[in-house]
């Protein structure tokens, strides 16, 4: 069989499944779940790569193989999942909705001129990265599962238009040449704490 298979990856591997799965309940209206698995997914994000380099023999390809497959699944997971979200929030094909494919797309955009600097990089120096330039892709999921902790203050229009217009913002952000630094110890610490009210606020709402 082709591909990569062993534990280094099984993360990227659910992270896609995750997405899937929620772009399905999505459709069948269970958007809420939905969010939750979006936010789900940026957690399997976080540690992705950290339990790839436990590996401490991993040969170039599947060095390689890891940087391009966890691209397109942040293409699935953060550009074309969160659009599908959105999409579903309100029924019929409205026009506004055309702004929606700008997510996906400028993720695309994004993350092919992200594979390409990361090889070049690679090739001069075994160095960590300090600095990601434009907004990374896996921002969505912290901006919309953090959109959702307001949910019961906004009305269902409100909270779709909301949408839309981070959609627009992020799109934006992906593709323009400005220098983030890497989250440390204390911003991961801090998008834990989110994820976990995320997962309160959402336990509540159905416990209610």
């Amino acid at each position: 069989m082709i591909g990569v298979y062993d534990y280094t990856v099984i993360l990227t591997y659910l992270s896609a499944v995750a997405a899937v799965v929620g772009m399905g309940l999505s459709v069948n209206g269970h958007t809420d779940i939905a969010v939750l698995l979006l936010a789900f997914c940026g957690i399997l994000d976080m540690f992705d790569g950290t339990v790839a380099r436990t590996k401490k023999n991993r040969s170039e390809f599947e060095k390689k193989f890891g940087i391009q497959i966890d691209s397109f699944c942040d293409l699935v997971s953060f550009g074309v999942y969160p659009s599908v979200i959105c999409f579903c929030l309100k029924e019929g094909f409205t026009p506004e909705k055309a702004v929606l494919i700008l997510l996906p797309l400028a993720g695309l955009i994004r993350l092919a001129y992200f594979n390409v600097m990361e090889e070049e990089r690679q090739e001069r120096s075994a160095e960590k990265r300090k600095y990601y330039t434009g907004l990374p892709i896996t921002s969505s999921a912290v901006v919309f599962p953090f959109l959702y902790l307001f949910r019961d203050l906004l009305s269902n229009d409100s909270y779709y238009v909301l949408w839309i217009i981070l959609t627009t913002i992020l799109s934006v952000l992906f593709v323009l040449k400005i220098r983030i630094r890497k989250p440390g110890k204390k911003m991961i610490i801090a998008i834990t704490v989110l994820a976990v009210g995320f997962l309160i606020r959402f336990l509540l709402h159905f416990g209610a």
